[in-house]
């Protein structure tokens, strides 16, 4: 299953920074994701950028074991 890592308000909302999650695609893994942690979850994730492997993900890429799919909310500064 490919790797998540969460940061910021995403893993605040999930309870955990790290996880894996089941998927063919980025849209299959942020789908369950979703449903593992909830709408709160869900509400931050429709504000992030999604990174595979370090890049700009698009939904329909495929991931595998060996991807890491980042959750990256915006941040404010002050």
């Amino acid at each position: 299953m490919p790797k998540v890592r969460l940061f910021a308000q995403a893993r605040e909302v999930a309870g955990t920074g790290h996880d894996t999650v089941a998927g063919a695609t980025v849209a299959d893994v942020l789908q369950a994701a979703r449903t593992r942690y909830g709408a709160d979850f869900g509400a931050v994730l429709d504000q992030s950028r999604v990174w595979v492997n370090g890049e700009p993900a698009a939904m329909d890429q495929s991931v595998d074991d060996s991807d890491e799919v980042a959750v990256l909310p915006p941040v404010s500064g002050g």
